[in-house]
């Protein structure tokens, strides 16, 4: 993808609640920001997740895990803000915030297929592409929606990649295809709490984090 010269950069988004982050998370993340060179990735914890039960692990906690799992990570930065602002983490108020503090730049949200599939059900879902891009991780082999809302929204707004394309600030959607590692946050809670330590699923040092304060047991 070419910058051209009204877009001063491109910026990369992975939110989630990461809890507690793992290999899942940082294999996509990484695959994406290879292909698609962004400038600097952020990942930006919720802090009130609106689609989902509340964080297992106090927000200190996960933070200090995320921490630990991106340090020495090349242009790849831990975001606050969704943390530092109070009330529920909407998605729309994350885009408007990094719109405004980077007005010139291409912002890319990263979400899987499953968050993609229920985009519908966010807040103001139809007013993100005003804001952001939209990179869908996908499994190889998963099928698109080609009808409702979702398939009228990629009709509309999809993209393809290619060397000869413009970046554009917001409103383009990109799928592509990642390795999928099968590695569930929730299912890993489950096993800690069983007494299976989730090693090579986690990094070694949000593993030591894990074992040490026991913030999944029972």
């Amino acid at each position: 993808m070419r910058r051209p010269a009204h877009v001063k950069g491109v910026l990369g988004l992975f939110g989630g609640t990461f809890d507690p982050v793992h290999v899942g998370h940082l294999r996509t993340a990484y695959e994406l920001r290879v292909r698609f060179g962004f400038d600097r990735l952020h990942f930006i914890p919720a802090a009130e997740p609106p689609h989902r039960p509340k964080p297992m692990a106090p927000t200190e906690l996960r933070l200090q895990m995320l921490e630990a799992a991106l340090a020495g990570e090349k242009d790849t930065v831990l975001d606050r803000r969704e943390i530092e602002r109070p009330g529920t983490s909407w998605t729309i108020d994350t885009a408007l915030s990094l719109r405004k503090e980077y007005p010139d730049h291409a912002l890319c949200l990263l979400l899987g297929m499953d968050a993609f599939l229920g985009l519908p059900e966010w807040r103001d879902y139809d007013r993100l592409l005003d804001y952001v891009n939209i990179i869908v991780a996908r499994r190889p082999g998963t099928n698109l929606p080609d009808a409702g809302r979702l398939g009228r929204l990629l009709a509309a707004r999809r993209v393809e990649p290619s060397p000869e394309r413009d970046w554009e600030k917001a409103g383009q959607i990109i799928v592509q295809d990642v390795t999928q590692l099968e590695v569930s946050a929730t299912e890993l809670r489950a096993s800690i709490r069983a007494g299976v330590e989730p090693r090579y699923l986690v990094p070694d040092a949000v593993l030591q984090i894990i074992v040490k304060t026991r913030c999944y047991a029972d």
